[in-house]
């Protein structure tokens, strides 16, 4: 089955530890070719143009019927949760834009969220979209129910809760139609029985299934997980206690170190530094180890997008289009399980993996995803802005599409290859065909928030995020204001 499974980036950290200081481990394979320079930063067309167009992925795809968004497209598979998040999030920025009404934003909104509610709920192994008012990870696209024997996922359904709470902020009219949007988002995120996967800890579950019950693997270490927590920790009818995020730290210092001349909590895909700061404004605000380090969470991400572009410069592998301006190593689709012997080495590729820097082990086969980059924008515009534009300028006459950039590509695959999904571009290399869900929408809220901040904005006015930073420990900046 074909989705980002968001345990996975954990469960690899634990199986190959720490990623290589320095890139001292990955070892030369191949001498990289010169690196091409970039005409210069993306301009303000290109980047709205972008936005617009990976916006227009959720307002095109999403079914008309129910609000729920396919997991990819074209590819027509099912609906993942997560990517409804990312969706509710993105029609308020569509309605700033000028892009879509705002009376058709909050109509498709409330349309979504009063499916959501009302879809089955219970332990039966079918017939259900979840249970303890968390949700599947994948629900069939047109009944809303769970979609094969894909797991209850605590992290997926925080995605799908922070998207439910941005329109619950964003929609404040005194019609019935936001009025309504307000109740049945608030019902929504307190239904869910955070503290049904929690142990006395308070340490969460990575999922539950009903054949086999709940997963003895927790949520524990950096990644894509704070927002879990947060959302987790500031719920008012079924919080995990203050506990909790001690127990999530305790897993950071194995992480915590020096590569590429950056000095941070490391996790080597790039989405795991990038999903939780879509919705919180992690700038100038600290927890009581991010205060040890003199440092915070939105630094500590902007050292990983540094350290990535070292990574790509260095290209100690000698992978095709690595290089200090097009970067971005993280989970996304690639051409399918291969080895092959690529001008004189001997290359394995993946199909969809939870890719990261520190090569092969850390399955990191020379594909990149434009999302990796560009929805670090916030962090390190200075670099990012670069990316942009080489992407658009080396690979968008075929990468760049109706709904901005695919998935990924992978420039080192020669054209013989049998790959097992997307296709081959003679002379250029591998290519999806698909657009994913859950990267589109780290692509417009990111660029969004780099622009205006608008979700920051929002995400700052709602208790429950507050209330849970303040019971992870977290002080200054915004979360002390009252």
């Amino acid at each position: 089955m074909k989705g980002r499974h968001r345990f996975f980036g954990v469960l690899l950290l634990a199986l190959f530890g720490a990623v290589a200081c320095g890139g001292g481990s990955v070892g030369a394979l191949a001498t990289p070719a010169p690196r091409p320079t970039s005409a210069g930063p993306a301009t303000a067309a290109q980047l709205d143009d972008l936005e617009h167009r990976s916006f227009n992925y959720f307002w095109d795809s999403a079914n008309p019927d129910n609000g729920l968004v396919p997991d990819r497209y074209p590819t027509r598979t099912f609906a993942s949760v997560a990517a409804v998040g990312f969706a509710l999030t993105a029609y308020p920025v569509g309605v700033e834009r000028g892009w879509v009404s705002r009376a058709a934003a909050a109509s498709r909104t409330l349309l979504t969220l009063q499916f959501l509610r009302d879809l089955p709920q219970g332990d039966a192994p079918t017939g259900t979209a979840g249970f303890h008012g968390l949700f599947y990870h994948f629900l069939d696209l047109t009944t809303g129910l769970r979609f094969q024997t894909n797991e209850l996922s605590p992290i997926d359904t925080a995605l799908l809760m922070a998207g439910v709470l941005a329109a619950e902020q964003y929609y404040t009219g005194a019609d019935a139609t936001e009025s309504a949007v307000r109740a049945v988002a608030e019902a929504l995120y307190q239904r869910v029985e955070w503290d049904w996967l929690a142990d006395v800890e308070g340490l969460i579950a990575m999922g539950w299934k009903p054949e086999t019950g709940v997963f003895s693997a927790r949520w524990v270490g950096y990644n894509e997980a704070m927002l879990l927590y947060v959302l987790a920790l500031g719920s008012p009818t079924h919080p995990v206690p203050p506990t909790a995020w001690t127990g999530w730290t305790r897993g950071y210092d194995r992480t915590w170190g020096t590569e590429f001349g950056q000095t941070y909590l490391r996790f080597p895909p790039l989405f795991g530094h990038q999903y939780s700061h879509l919705w919180i404004d992690f700038n100038g605000i600290q927890d009581a180890y991010m205060k040890a380090k003199n440092s915070d969470y939105f630094r500590n991400s902007r050292a990983a997008t540094y350290a990535q572009q070292a990574y790509a410069a260095r290209n100690a592998l000698g992978y095709s289009g690595y290089d200090a301006q097009v970067f971005g190593v993280t989970a996304c689709d690639g051409p399918g399980a291969l080895t092959l012997v690529v001008n004189g080495v001997s290359r394995t590729f993946l199909g969809y993996a939870g890719r990261g820097m520190g090569g092969i082990d850390t399955y990191d086969d020379g594909t990149l995803a434009p999302t990796g980059v560009v929805s670090s924008i916030v962090f390190a515009p200075e670099i990012v802005l670069p990316a942009i534009a080489a992407l658009l300028a080396r690979y968008g006459d075929y990468l760049y599409g109706p709904y901005g950039f695919l998935d990924a590509f992978n420039a080192t695959v020669p054209d013989s290859a049998p790959v097992q999904s997307g296709r081959v571009i003679p002379g250029k290399g591998w290519v999806d065909v698909d657009y994913l869900g859950i990267d589109e929408g780290p692509i417009v809220g990111m660029i969004e928030n780099y622009r205006t901040g608008l979700i920051w904005t929002l995400m700052r006015t709602n208790p429950a995020i507050k209330h849970g930073l303040k019971a992870a420990g977290f002080s200054g900046g915004w979360v002390d204001t009252p």
